[in-house]
């Protein structure tokens, strides 16, 4: 594979609320937005070397969109304690709390967020070893 970017991108009727979760909540940083593109507004929210990033749209109809399920994830790893310290109390300064894994695994080593659609994040002190 020689792609240099991935982009996950996904529908959303609340995009306000959204991109607030993952911009004040989480500290990603906005990359680019547009509105009224064919019906849609969207944001692109990313890390800050821009090879991963999330795109949220919202059709101006807001039509009924799938449910995520409790294992629906997206993790964050943190190579520092402090810096997942630091994760977790930016995200519940927002009024945002961890809610209860579905899977026990994440247990006592990560905390786990619903965005304002219930699509969860996972925010792990560590980093994934294969």
């Amino acid at each position: 594979m020689k792609a240099v970017q991935f982009r996950i991108a996904r529908p959303t009727n609340k995009l306000t609320e959204v991109v607030k979760f993952y911009q004040r909540g989480l500290g990603l940083e906005m990359l680019g937005k547009f509105e009224g593109h064919s019906g849609y507004d969207g944001v692109m929210l990313g890390m800050p070397d821009k090879t991963y990033h999330l795109e949220f749209t919202q059709h101006m109809d807001k039509a009924p969109l799938p449910e995520p399920t409790k294992e629906n994830l997206i993790v964050f790893y943190y190579d520092s304690s402090e810096e997942y310290r630091r994760a977790n109390e930016r995200m519940q300064r927002i009024g945002i709390t961890p809610v209860e894994p579905e899977n026990p695994y994440w247990i006592g080593k990560s905390q786990t967020y619903e965005d304002p659609d219930g699509w969860r994040i996972v925010l792990f002190n560590g980093v994934y070893e294969p």
